[in-house]
């Protein structure tokens, strides 16, 4: 450490990938880590989602407390951090030996202590090594980092997604982020995008049903919000699929894809469904099954049949509400049975027996009950 210049300096190899983005070896002592960067924790303000870090996992973290300071360990699990361009980087003068791979350059690297929130690092993979290390007995245990130079926040984020994809990270966490990505994405990442920013639109909006009713990852646990947000998004995609999905019409490719018209077509559907099961709507999942994942991805699959006749007709609104309002003497939302089910309201489960069973159940009963008003 330069303690007049309160830095921090190492031996480090710098080399450069994407868009000549420089990118760093070195290694740190484990306790230094949490002093040059910060952890940004996923939240959310009036308008923005801000960070992207899981929150702290406590039994994770002491887990690999106790495996530190159980003796002499082998830890070479690689730190990533982001980096602003406050760093300094030095290269080392002197021969090179004959055959060398110019892969890196050799140098000095130094990184400015900030206090916590304005560190010139953040941790973009590693979060809970961080605060083990640093709560180890052992503060002078060395430790791989990979760092690299950017202030852009989306770039901290693609990288966050890309290195997590193969862990057991949690789904809404990753869909709630991709909206957020604006950088080409792996396919089976990409094709969540859409849904989870019309997930968004939806939470967000004053105009929509759901307005502040579902659940994201970066929400506080005291939210008053019920709804699964993974349960939503599986039924928008459904909504997606072309050629019979209610959205597809309005998704011919990535790049010509209407997110505004989607979002009204969701807004009048759901906004109808609220109406017509009022009593049900707003609770939460264990009051009413409408909430539930259960019934949240069987009425979007009854959104599919609804609309394609809606659309056909003079008035969408009207030809919804009036199919969903034969519907209401059949369900049993919060309390009463399914008569053709044989189930007692509060037994539906979110399993994909029970999802696709009931999803059946009202497709029948809208076909059967719409006939003679055709």
């Amino acid at each position: 450490m330069n303690s007049e210049t309160e830095s921090l300096v190492v031996r480090a190899v710098r080399t450069q990938q994407g868009d000549a983005i420089d990118v760093y070896a070195f290694f740190l002592y484990g306790s230094d880590l949490t002093r040059v960067a910060d952890i940004s924790r996923i939240h959310r303000d009036e308008k923005d989602l801000k960070g992207f870090q899981r929150k702290e996992i406590r039994s994770h973290v002491n887990s690999i407390v106790e495996f530190l300071d159980s003796g002499p360990v082998l830890f070479p699990n690689a730190i990533t951090l982001a980096f602003s361009p406050e760093i300094h980087f030095e290269p080392s003068r002197g021969p090179k030996p004959n055959g060398l791979a110019e892969v890196g350059v050799s140098g000095t690297l130094t990184i400015p202590f900030r206090t916590a929130g304005d560190r010139a690092a953040w941790i973009v993979d590693g979060q809970q090594r961080s605060l083990a290390l640093a709560k180890a007995k052992n503060s002078r245990f060395p430790v791989p980092v990979i760092g690299f130079v950017s202030r852009d926040l989306a770039v901290h984020r693609e990288q966050f997604i890309l290195v997590n994809k193969v862990k057991a990270l949690d789904v809404r966490l990753i869909n709630e982020l991709l909206p957020e990505v604006g950088t080409l994405l792996p396919r089976d990442l990409a094709v969540n995008r859409l849904p989870s920013e019309l997930c968004n639109l939806l939470n967000r909006q004053p105009k929509s049903p759901f307005y502040k009713l579902i659940k994201r990852a970066s929400d506080n646990p005291d939210d008053a919000s019920i709804i699964s947000d993974t349960a939503l998004i599986a039924a928008i995609k459904q909504n997606l699929r072309p050629p019979l999905g209610a959205l597809s019409q309005y998704k011919h490719s990535p790049e010509t894809a209407n997110p505004d018209a989607m979002f009204e077509t969701l807004s009048l559907y759901w906004s109808a469904v609220r109406d017509t099961f009022p009593t049900a709507w707003g609770l939460a999942p264990t009051e009413s099954r409408l909430m539930h994942s259960a019934g949240i991805k069987a009425m979007g699959a009854l959104m599919d049949q609804i609309m394609l006749r809606a659309d056909s007709s003079e008035n969408p609104d009207l030809e919804i509400r009036e199919a969903l309002r034969r519907l209401v003497p059949h369900c049993a939302w919060t309390e009463g049975v399914w008569a053709d089910l044989g189930w007692a309201w509060n037994e539906i489960q979110g399993t994909p027996q029970h999802i696709t069973k009931l999803a059946d159940h009202l497709m029948q009963l809208d076909r059967r009950l719409s006939r003679p008003s055709r």
